[in-house]
């Protein structure tokens, strides 16, 4: 039984216990049906750590037990950046995988940065921006992930980006194809913070492999240009393999003060999207390890509230 049962369904079960000696099958069948499952679960992102892993005072491969010993988490996505030599160091990978399974933790990505642009104009830097990748499907496929994160960059006009970046794109997904892992892009600035453009481009590359990882807060045009978040993340949820609760600051009711999360998550809800969900804090406000629980604890009232809803309709 997941530890992430909440009241309400707490209540469900003791009902279908109480019924148990007409029913003595009920319980296995209400698990089946999926009864007992949350609306989604939380997963911690490890860039909410950044500053305190930059700063030496947590190893990477002390992340999963954290996110399982301090904050009740049983899932991660990992940073390259935090073991960037690593990827193909198997040694290294198995340690890190078999500490993640100590600890009861999930791994579910790896979030690529630094690896060259996918959709570069220059044919070479493009192939080479590919290859850089391929380590990472491989690390990502060896620690039991379904996808690698990646960043669809490129340079030119809208459509000439797209053209550009469904190309590095589609052949970097046959590549995680061929090892059953998922290559997805997040809004993470310029023309992949507008949700148009990005729905445009999983349409041109068409894969089953290829998707998105929509983040809250990732609508950042360049300049003091910004894409409605509301908008960009209901263009991206049909394609969603992954979702990035992006938060910076609480006000005295536990809410972000950036991103309406109750707006937020009926939006990813309403798509069909019942995967893991990602804290990614990245606030100055509280330290790293508060803004992760406020976020942890945002998410959990919000979905109790999206619960009751749901059973009340």
């Amino acid at each position: 039984m997941s530890d992430q049962v909440d009241r309400r369904t707490a209540m469900k079960l003791g009902g279908v216990l109480a019924a148990g000696a007409v029913m003595p099958r009920a319980l296995s069948h209400a698990l089946e049906a999926g009864a007992m499952s949350p609306l989604f679960r939380i997963s911690l992102a490890q860039w909410s750590l950044h500053r305190t892993l930059y700063a030496g005072r947590m190893d990477n491969l002390d992340f999963a037990r954290t996110a399982r010993e301090e904050y009740g988490i049983e899932a991660v996505e990992y940073v390259n950046s935090f073991f960037k030599d690593k990827a193909e160091n198997d040694e290294y990978i198995a340690d890190l995988k078999k500490r993640a399974a100590d600890a009861g933790v999930r791994s579910l990505l790896i979030m690529v940065d630094g690896e060259g642009r996918l959709g570069d104009p220059d044919q070479a830097a493009r192939d080479t921006a590919i290859q850089n990748h391929h380590k990472w499907v491989r690390a990502a496929r060896a620690l039991g992930c379904h996808s690698i994160r990646v960043n669809a960059a490129s340079d030119g006009t809208y459509e000439e980006q797209l053209d550009l970046a469904a190309d590095g794109l589609r052949r970097l997904t046959e590549f995680g194809a061929e090892h059953d892992l998922n290559v997805i892009v997040e809004n993470h600035g310029g023309l992949s913070s507008n949700g148009a453009w990005v729905a445009a481009l999983m349409h041109k590359v068409d894969h089953p492999r290829c998707g998105t990882l929509p983040d809250f807060g990732n609508f950042h045009l360049g300049g003091y240009k910004t894409y409605d978040r509301y908008q960009g993340v209901t263009e991206m949820m049909p394609f969603a393999k992954a979702v990035s609760a992006k938060s910076h600051e609480f006000d005295e009711e536990g809410n972000e003060t950036r991103t309406d999360y109750l707006k937020m998550m009926r939006i990813v809800l309403d798509a069909g999207y019942r995967g893991y969900v990602g804290i990614e804090y990245e606030g100055s406000g509280v330290s790293e390890p508060e803004g992760i629980r406020c976020t942890k604890e945002l998410l959990e009232r919000v979905r109790e509230e999206l619960a009751e809803h749901a059973d009340d309709g």
